[in-house]
């Protein structure tokens, strides 16, 4: 890993516990645009302050899952420490790192912060400072435990995110109150990552559209209305023949009161084609459908194809069982995760690597009519409308955009 220099607002954010101006802060608030260069700047700065600041302390550092944050924090950042002289001993069962240099050692717990649960994994530990990479992905229950750890003299907070709806709670807690809590509070755009060329930013420029890009790209927590999917277009995302495909799913979104949609999708040259729909909605047909006639439009659409896997919304238990009793068909339950869901979808669609057989009558009606809530109650997408979109987005989430768990990094040696 290389680096010819670093930008003004980097270098506070690796410096600002000891540099005279910004010393007195009890914490730092980083945000801004993707690819700012926040996450290397801020972890480089943590481990500076804490291995000049404590000797045999404890520290935490945390993101949304320990997965992402191995791949995205962890494994950089122990690359970097190893060649300047760091030695970094981890545990992999006990998910933490034991960093040293000279006669230095502190202990740094990793932790994920998904959901709700995960604030009682953090419960009772006495911290010299947290890191939270991606703050605004994690529930405040966590965030706040966390906090809430570091009762050490000295102790400091680090967090870093993206941009998200202006009625979130870290935004409304921390950002608008930064001066309030004492916190030094950095704007990053993607000018401040010197490494990333034109070419580059160019590229993340034409993945987003609207909010999406006002948050990811201008760095703005700004709300979500209108259509979800605003750069969907017939003339350049339908199609009325499909190549010769070489993979095949299907995702299903299942609903016996509600209607139940599935799709079937192809794969060819980087291209996932939705080639046929199962849709039936039970209120305009007037009567309910088992498990087992799903199940028999389920082996139809599949009918000629080798479909790999089917992916099932993952409330869906008694269809699921179905699915496996027949024992024809894979199943695995889909990545429910909404917002980042959309995100990839809406990211597929700009580079166009998401496409739809004309015949997907269903689906592209519903993409002119999947449409956020304009309650003020952060991002949600309408509850109406949705079926052939949540099938969709089950797909490209677990499926399409699925990222492989990364086995944990290897240690770095010490310099002789």
């Amino acid at each position: 890993m290389q680096f010819q220099t670093f930008s003004p607002r980097q270098r506070l954010a690796m410096s600002w516990w000891s540099n005279p101006k910004t010393s007195s802060f009890d914490a730092i608030i980083c945000d801004g645009a993707v690819r700012s260069g926040k996450t290397l700047s801020m972890s480089i700065g943590f481990v500076g302050w804490a291995m000049s600041c404590f000797q045999g302390g404890s520290f935490a550092m945390c993101g949304k899952t320990i997965t992402s944050l191995k791949r995205n924090v962890m494994t950089p950042l122990i690359r970097l420490l190893g060649n300047l002289g760091f030695t970094c001993l981890q545990s992999v069962s006990k998910n933490y790192v034991d960093i040293t240099l000279s006669h230095i050692t502190n202990r740094f717990y990793l932790f994920g912060g998904k959901d709700e649960s995960s604030a009682s994994l953090i419960q009772g530990m006495t911290l010299c400072g947290v890191f939270l990479d991606e703050v605004a992905l994690m529930p405040q229950s966590f965030v706040e435990q966390a906090v809430a750890r570091c009762s050490v003299s000295g102790s400091r907070l680090w967090f870093n995110c993206n941009p998200g709806s202006p009625t979130h709670w870290f935004y409304r807690e921390w950002i608008k109150k930064a001066e309030e809590k004492h916190v030094l509070y950095v704007h990053f755009t993607m000018a401040d990552n010197p490494s990333l060329s034109p070419s580059v930013r160019k590229r993340y420029e034409r993945l987003y559209s609207g909010a999406f890009y006002d948050r990811f790209v201008r760095g703005k927590w700004t709300a979500a209305d209108g259509i979800v999917y605003p750069m969907f277009s017939k003339k350049h995302h339908v199609v009325e023949q499909v190549p010769e495909c070489d993979r095949f799913y299907i995702s299903c979104d299942y609903g016996t009161v509600n209607p139940s949609s599935f799709g079937l999708w192809g794969h060819c040259d980087g291209v996932w084609y939705r080639l046929k729909e199962y849709y039936y909605d039970a209120r305009t047909e007037g009567e309910r459908r088992t498990d087992e006639e799903h199940y028999a439009a389920l082996e139809s659409l599949a009918a000629g194809h080798n479909v790999e896997c089917v992916i099932v919304d993952p409330s869906a238990a008694s269809f699921i069982a179905c699915i496996r009793r027949h024992g024809i068909l894979r199943v695995i339950p889909a990545d429910n995760d909404v917002a980042g869901g959309i995100q990839q979808v809406c990211s597929m669609l700009k580079q166009g690597k998401l496409k739809f057989h004309a015949s997907c009558k269903d689906i592209l009606r519903e993409f002119g009519q999947y449409c956020w809530n304009d309650s003020n109650k952060g991002d949600a997408p309408k509850k109406e409308y949705d079926h052939t979109m949540d099938d969709m987005r089950y797909f490209v989430r677990t499926i399409a955009c699925r990222n492989p768990d990364n086995s944990f990094f290897a240690v770095s040696a010490a310099r002789a």
